[in-house]
């Protein structure tokens, strides 16, 4: 996913009953999202600013098709916290995708 991230901006908004809704960033370049399953870490990579969303309980994701609009990610406090990209991210095709994992890299041949 990363490769297609180039020149996609998000916008990072915290969401709970204690907190209320709040912007946490501002739209900047988005420059990865990646998660560690060992430490339980969901880390937000935008420019010049870091966003970690620790114990992750859930993940939502809103799209249209392959596009890609937003993702929800609900940690264990039940707080929120939304990653809204400006223009819609096009995902690739699940069947091709799918295919592509099954081809071994050096023959290219089915595994």
């Amino acid at each position: 996913m990363s490769k297609v991230l180039a020149g996609k901006q998000a916008e990072i908004d915290v969401e709970s009953l204690e907190l209320g809704a709040q912007v946490a960033s501002r739209f900047a370049p988005l420059h990865g999202i990646t998660y560690d399953h060992k430490s339980d870490m969901l880390e937000i990579m935008l420019e010049r600013w870091e966003h970690n969303i620790s114990h992750v309980h859930e993940i939502w994701i809103d799209r249209d098709g392959i596009s890609l609009n937003s993702i929800m990610v609900l940690d264990s406090d039940g707080v929120e916290q939304i990653i809204k990209l400006r223009d819609p991210l096009t995902l690739p095709d699940p069947q091709l995708a799918a295919g592509a994992r099954r081809q071994d890299p050096g023959s290219g041949a089915p595994r």
